[in-house]
């Protein structure tokens, strides 16, 4: 059964009016998400969502803060990594590290796309896809400024697209890797074997599509050779290795099965504090500049999740799943990967994980089947601006410095990049015994 087979099946259920209106509120919420109405904040339509839920009965208050207390991991990992990300750059340690890549660049522009492509893989690998976008982001914006480049978009494209692209090279390069496979998490050797060749595709097919792109913007670049070694200064190197002893801590964290959230928001505290403590102030102003309406939204998108569960759809995935499954295992397994990279960024990637998680745990499907689905979360939203949480960080951390990309720019480029890395990963995945 191939991805339209599964839809169908999953729609052809007769739906209480009460789900439809659940349903029916979900996707206006997102779609709010999506496209920004009025220019308000994303935060502003997923929270009224919930609040409708909750407002017209249904999704009961309780339940709707149950929802709410199950992204509590999510919200520790995001303001570690954000005040780790906003103490790093008041501290220069972006414009230190912006200057290295624009002395290793020696005048090419194309040049300075690889560094800063390879450069994000690292990152998205070892201190997840979300610290991509937050952390790299301001770095690769400095690089740019430092080089005099005139369109800095290509090298923030980077950004956003390695951070799914990358995302599945080992569990904690996505949260929602732990939430696809929650307590039956393959060993770290076993993801390895089964997910090394597929990430390789998807980082390789990611940067030639986005290389072939943003050829002609890049010819017309011109990157300055004269930059500065300028010095780091104590705190700016507390900033780096709490960075670096925050990926140890992460690393350490996924190899023994802990969430991530604790660990992150402690040391990325931690290092907050001792610098504020060297430095004898400057609190305030770091509270000021972290992006903290990104927990409402993710509050948000929880209940809205929670509410879509209340309505039965997990019971129908899973079966559908299940059926699909054990009848063509290798069709399921596309179809799958398919359909979930493509709801991603219908709902956003971070609910769509929840549901398809909890579908691949109570359906007890193939490896294949699972693997499928969880490249399909994690690929799947480099199709649309608001597909995955990280996308939508890397959108407020481009705002900050006064740029844009509007949900159809990031569409047409969408279209083009992000197919070839999932069908090339999907077959990777089918290719290994």
């Amino acid at each position: 059964m191939g991805a339209s087979g599964l839809a169908s099946h999953i729609l052809v259920s007769t739906v209480p009016g009460a789900h439809l209106a659940t349903w029916g509120i979900a996707a206006l919420a997102t779609l709010g998400v999506i496209l920004r109405p009025f220019a308000w904040p994303e935060a502003v339509w997923a929270v009224l969502g919930a609040a409708a839920l909750v407002a017209l009965g249904l999704i009961a208050p309780a339940s709707a803060w149950a929802g709410v207390l199950k992204g509590t991991d999510v919200y520790l990992f995001l303001v570690g990594m954000m005040l780790l990300s906003e103490i790093a750059r008041k501290e220069g340690l972006f414009d230190w590290l912006a200057g290295i890549a624009v002395r290793q660049a020696r005048g090419s522009a194309t040049r300075l796309f690889t560094l800063v492509y390879l450069v994000g893989v690292v990152v998205t690998v070892f201190l997840s896809n979300d610290a991509c976008a937050v952390v790299l982001t301001p770095a690769v914006f400095a690089a740019t400024q430092a080089a005099r480049v005139e369109n800095p978009l290509p090298y923030l494209l980077i950004c956003a697209f390695i951070a799914n692209a990358a995302s599945f090279v080992l569990p904690i390069s996505n949260p929602a890797n732990l939430v696809v496979y929650a307590a039956h998490m393959p060993p770290l050797s076993e993801w390895l074997a089964r997910f090394a060749l597929p990430s390789l595709l998807a980082v390789a097919a990611t940067y030639v599509v986005l290389r072939l792109t943003q050829r002609r913007v890049l010819a017309a670049q011109t990157v300055a050779t004269d930059v500065a070694a300028a010095p780091l200064s104590g705190t700016g190197k507390l900033a780096g290795l709490g960075i670096v002893a925050t990926a140890g801590v992460l690393i350490a964290a996924s190899a023994y099965g802990r969430d991530l959230g604790p660990p992150t928001f402690v040391a990325g505290l931690a290092t907050t504090l001792i610098v504020l403590a060297i430095r004898r102030g400057g609190l305030v102003a770091v509270a000021k500049d972290v992006s903290w309406s990104v927990l409402p939204l993710v509050a948000g998108l929880f209940v809205l999740v929670e509410a879509l569960a209340r309505t039965g759809v997990l019971g129908m995935l899973s079966d559908a799943l299940k059926g699909a499954a054990a009848t063509a295992p290798a069709e399921a397994a596309w179809g799958a990967g398919v359909l979930v990279a493509l709801v991603s960024n219908a709902v956003n990637n971070l609910p769509a994980g929840l549901i398809a998680g909890a579908a691949v745990q109570a359906s007890d499907v193939s490896e294949r089947v699972a693997g499928a689905i969880l490249i399909g979360i994690d690929i799947g939203p480099n199709l649309s601006v608001t597909g995955s949480l990280a996308t939508i960080l890397w959108l407020t951390a481009i705002r900050r410095e006064g740029l844009d990309v509007g949900a159809w720019s990031f569409l047409k480029l969408g279209i083009l990049v992000m197919p070839p890395a999932l069908l090339l990963a999907l077959g990777g995945l089918l290719l290994v015994p």
